[in-house]
């Protein structure tokens, strides 16, 4: 497998602050597949996932610093481009 064709993938601890996060990866992201279990939420994709401020604020309603996530993140696989608008993980070649 070639890293273009390997996954990368977040978990993040499942809490309120979270559940709108998760709806915005599902919604910017529908090649990933999403794994919920008691205490946390592992989203997989083939090669890129992203998660974009705008489409959590337009969950929300209300304005959301992207680096706030850090708190609830558990782990992660990828390399990270991250700006203050949306963060990108996906293998570089």
């Amino acid at each position: 497998m070639t890293a273009t064709q390997s996954n990368v993938f977040l978990a993040l601890q499942t809490n309120d602050e979270t559940r709108p996060i998760i709806e915005a990866i599902e919604a910017d992201n529908p090649h990933a597949v999403v794994h919920r279990y008691p205490a946390m939420v592992k989203i997989d994709a083939p090669g890129r996932l992203v998660l974009k401020r705008q489409t959590v604020e337009e969950i929300t309603g209300v304005e959301w610093e992207l680096q706030s996530f850090h708190v609830n993140l558990i782990s992660l696989s990828g390399n990270i481009d991250e700006t203050e608008d949306e963060l990108v993980l996906a293998w570089r070649q």
